[in-house]
This record gives C-alpha cells, structure tokens and sequence, in this order.
C-alpha cells in the first residue's frame, strides 16, 4: 500500500477534527448539553460538553468517502480491506448508542444491547476469534468469545475515561501500536483502518487534554473501544504465534485491567458490578496526591511501557513471547500493590491466615448440626447436639433450657475475661455461651451458627413437645379411673333384715 495514502488519510481525519470539534462543542453549549460538575467523581470545576464521538466519528469516515469518490472502484486502496464499510455500519451502531445516551440517557440493558448487536455485525463481517493459544476453536464458542471481547472493549475505554484527555490519549497509544504492528507483519488491511483513527484522536486531544474544554461522552469512548477491539481481532487473526490475543491485550492493558479490577473489588464488597465508585486505576493516583495531569502522564508512560511489550511479544518467538509476559504480569502486580486497593489486601490477609478454609468448614458443621438437631427427640439429645456443635468456638462455658430443663458445661468464670452471648430460642428456652478473648477463631462463623440455632432448635423443641405423651400422675390415674367407673352412688346404712 502507497505510504502516502495512508500519510493522506490520517492528515485529512486529523484536520477535520481540529476544525470540527470546536463547531461541535459551542452548538452544544448554546443549547446548554453539557455535563455538570458533581464535586465527587466528575472532576471538572465547569459544565463542559460530552460529544467528542461526533466529530472523530465524522472525521474517521470521511476520508475513506472522499479516497473512494476519488478513485476509480478497480484501483481504490480500500479494495484491500472489503471488511471496512461493514466495520464502519457496526461501529457506528455502537456510536448512535453512546450519542443517545449522552443526550437523551439509556438505560444499563439498553446501551448493552446496542454493543452486543454491534458486535455481532462485526462478527458476522469477519471480525471473528477463530483460536486462543493457537489452538483453534468452533465456530459456535467463537462467536460469543468475539461479543464478549468487543462488549468488553467498548465499555473498558468507557470506565476509563475520568480524567481529561486520559481516555482518548490511551486510544492513541493502542491505535499506533496496532498500526505499527500491521507494518511489522505487513497487514496493510489493518494499517489501513487504523492510521485515520490515531489522526483523528490526536487531532481531538487537542481540546480534550487538561484543562478540558470537550469530553469524548459515550458516543466518543464506546467507538473507540469497540474500533480497537475490533482491530485486535484482525491483528490476531495474521499472527502466527501461539500467543494469538496476547499481543493486543498488552496494546489495551490499561483500559482492561480496570474492567477486571473494577468488578473483582465489587464482588469483594458485595457491591453491584455495574455501580460508580471512586476506585478506578485514575481515582487511586489522584488519591495518592497526583494532579490530575500528571496522573494522565503517568497512565500514558504505562501505556506506553505495554505498547512496547506487546510490539515485542508479537515479533518474538513462543519461548521469548513467554518471557514478556511474566515480566508483564510482574509489572501489573507490582503497579497494583502500588495502588494499594484494600480490598485485595483484605484478600490476601484473609486467604493466609486460612480464614476461607474454616469458613468452609464451618459451614460444613453447621449443615451438619441442622441435619442433626431435626432428629433429636427429647431435650438431652437437643443439648448433646448443640454442645457437640458449640466445640468449634473452644466455647469456656454453655447454658441452656429446653423444654424446661437446665443443662450447663463448665463454669462462666472458669477463664476469665470472656465474652458472654444469649440467644433467646422462644419464651423460656434460650442458650447461653461464653468464650475466652483471643481463643476463638471462628468468629466469622459464628453468626450463621447463631442463626441456624435460632431457626432450627425451636422447631425441634415443638416437635418434641407435639410427639411426647406426658406420664400420669397419681392423681391423674384416679380421676381418670373415677370417669369410667361412673359417678359415686351416696352411701346408706344396711339393715339386718335387707342382709338376710
């Protein structure tokens, strides 16, 4: 392919968003569609509009149109990439689904269901995974590993896009990595789609770098997301390494480890995946005391330190292509542990100490206990269970009442100081139990314990009071006797005559 062509194409996309973006983005300030300032996680200090998708959405086609107005159909350079215009129709589904959120706001499913049709358009135009590792995979599992990648993709560049200029600067990073890449290994489909995205970014970083007058909006980062996603796909599909994805997921780490960062410290805090918070990879150097510029300098040093990995790893054999990865992923730890998350911290302290093996085990007896105490039928054997049960929390003392009957294990006072819990079972029954400060470590289980008493005990104790017959009493026997026999007959005197 004509060098110059490519020089043209990304001249001409770079231009139209230098001259667009400020059309664009004082239309939308006179018609007040702006994003506010929240003072928490929307930084900026004024309203500023969010429709950077429009102009490099414009800017990237529009040369493509112009190069194929002006050559003939048999010599047209685009010839060489017949993926293109399907590729631009899918991209722009995802492009029309951030512009009206951005205007008129979509809900969760419904921006979701815009990038899953996206991405199967560009699935089924030839954007496919068709092997991860070099080993090839059916058609059927590489359809939904492709939606998952482009989903994925789209939404990481949507995260990420926090800071002025951060967003759109690491599009750049990925976006000439990838074409360089395609020079390297001769893809000239792929150095053809990419060239015009990096002007057009470049271009926009222009009035989207700290201080920021125009934020890219869903419009802008879903599009470029979806656009780099989608130029991963075909990198891969012209390697020949058995490293296959790995090159362009080191070309997109940044925006992907936030994704997976993101989700993982929500389930640690039984938080909703897809609700806000403050601790993106951004938000972390803005709180170690970063200005929000040197915090995007540094993002875009990471940013390049893994575009070289990923050159690398593409270039280099499978034995040296593992080497870059381990240093790769001790890059990532080291970065992480850098961040000092500490839901991972609290992770990590909670797996050493084997708090996740006596959870398990806990959990185990408890089912253990349940399944037991529904087959006791008096007051000891309920007892029995709930002090064979309470042995896990090395309990100094237990108390009960069952049915009206006491039951006790050693002494409240016997290991001072302790820790005393009641647990009230109904109107007179309850349990009592003590524990020695510093040797109980099963605290955690010890709620559920508590619970599944609450429940579960009750419930055999009125089975037992249904099912036992209550023993008679002296006094019992004779009123019952004194029913059968009949009301007593008055007594009388008996004359010597009657007896004869």
């Amino acid at each position: 392919m004509n060098l110059h062509v490519l020089l043209a194409l990304s001249a001409g996309s770079f231009l139209l968003t230098l001259l667009l973006t400020p059309l664009v983005r004082n239309a939308f300030l006179s018609h007040n569609l702006v994003d506010e300032p929240d003072g928490g996680r929307k930084l900026h200090q004024r309203a500023v509009p969010r429709i950077g998708g429009i102009p490099i959405a414009i800017a990237y086609v529009a040369p493509y149109a112009l190069l194929a107005l002006a050559t003939p159909a048999g010599e047209s350079p685009l010839r060489e990439v017949p993926l293109i215009v399907p590729l631009i129709l899918s991209a722009g589904i995802v492009f029309l689904t951030g512009l009206l959120d951005d205007v008129i706001g979509l809900a969760p499913w419904q921006k979701l269901a815009g990038q899953i049709l996206a991405a199967a358009g560009a699935y089924f135009s030839g954007v496919r995974i068709f092997s991860l590792a070099g080993i090839g995979i059916p058609e059927w599992l590489g359809l939904p590993i492709t939606l998952v990648w482009l989903v994925m993709c789209s939404n990481a560049f949507n995260l990420i896009d926090g800071l002025d200029g951060l967003a759109s600067g690491m599009g750049l990073f990925a976006t000439l990595t990838t074409f360089l890449a395609a020079l390297l290994h001769g893809n000239q489909a792929l150095a053809l789609v990419t060239l015009p995205l990096a002007g057009a970014l470049l271009g926009f970083l222009r009035y989207n770098f700290n201080p920021a007058s125009v934020f890219l909006g869903d419009s802008g980062s879903l599009l470029i997301g979806f656009l780099l996603g989608s130029y991963g796909v075909i990198w891969s599909q012209k390697s020949a390494t058995l490293l296959g994805m790995t090159a362009p997921l080191l070309a997109l780490a940044i925006p992907l480890l936030d994704v997976l960062l993101s989700i993982v410290r929500r389930w640690l805090r039984g938080r909703p995946i897809f609700s806000a918070d403050r601790g993106h990879i951004h938000h972390r150097l803005l709180d170690q005391g970063l200005t929000q510029r040197r915090a995007v300098l540094v993002l875009y040093a990471v940013c390049g330190f893994y575009a070289a990995l990923s050159l690398l790893a593409s270039l280099l054999s499978n034995q040296v292509g593992g080497l870059v990865i381990i240093l790769f992923c001790l890059a990532t730890w080291a970065g992480i542990q850098h961040l000092g998350y500490h839901e991972f911290h609290a992770a990590g302290r909670t797996l050493r100490s084997g708090a996740v093996q006596r959870l398990v085990h806990g959990q185990i007896a408890i089912q253990a206990f349940e399944k037991r105490i529904r087959t006791a039928r008096t007051p000891a054997e309920c007892w029995q269970v709930i002090r064979e049960s309470s042995e896990m929390f090395e309990v100094t003392c237990l108390q009960a009442n069952l049915l009206g009957e006491a039951f006790q294990l050693g002494h409240p006072h016997a290991e001072p100081p302790s820790w005393q819990l009641r647990i009230p079972l109904g109107d007179t029954h309850y349990v009592n139990l003590w524990c020695a400060f510093g040797r109980n470590h099963k605290s955690a289980i010890l709620i559920p314990w508590v619970e599944s008493l609450r429940t579960h005990v009750p419930r055999a104790l009125d089975a037992i009071g249904r099912h036992a017959a209550p023993a008679p009493t002296d006094v019992d026997s004779i009123v019952h006797l004194a029913h059968e026999v009949g009301p007593a007959q008055p007594s009388r005197v008996i004359s010597a005559k009657e007896a004869v």
